[in-house]
């Protein structure tokens, strides 16, 4: 069965190319465009994998990631911050909020799927 892919961003064309990437490599992959829609996505049926921006309506991506994390029943869905977000301190916030890897925008979609590829197999990002 291939792994899932939840894709969480408000910018259309990121999410097209995002889903498309995903898509690409062989994975099933669904959007939600806020925090809200992505927290009930991912309690309705866990993904693998979250890629997660930060500046989302309704609840940010360190919101959503803390939320994911606090459920003890979503232990293993791995997340992935992709955000325009790039200061050290940022990076800092998301990866203590439990965020298994961080990848700031412009993004390479090599390099990126290198590393969904890694935190799906389980290895660190």
């Amino acid at each position: 069965m291939a792994k899932s892919v939840l894709v969480v961003d408000d910018e259309p064309n990121i999410m097209l190319s995002l889903e498309y990437l995903m898509k690409r490599a062989g994975y099933d992959v669904r959007l939600a465009r806020d925090g809200e829609e992505a927290l009930a996505s991912v309690i309705a049926s866990p993904p693998d994998l979250v890629l997660l921006d930060i500046n989302i309506p309704k609840r940010n991506g360190y919101e959503v990631c803390q939320a994911i994390r606090a459920n003890p029943e979503l232990k293993n869905v791995r997340i992935l911050m992709v955000t325009a977000k790039g200061r050290e301190v940022e990076i800092e916030k998301g990866l203590a909020l439990g965020a298994d890897g961080y990848a700031t925008k412009p993004f390479s979609t090599k390099e990126l799927a290198e590393r969904v590829a890694k935190l799906l197999n389980g290895a660190d990002a």
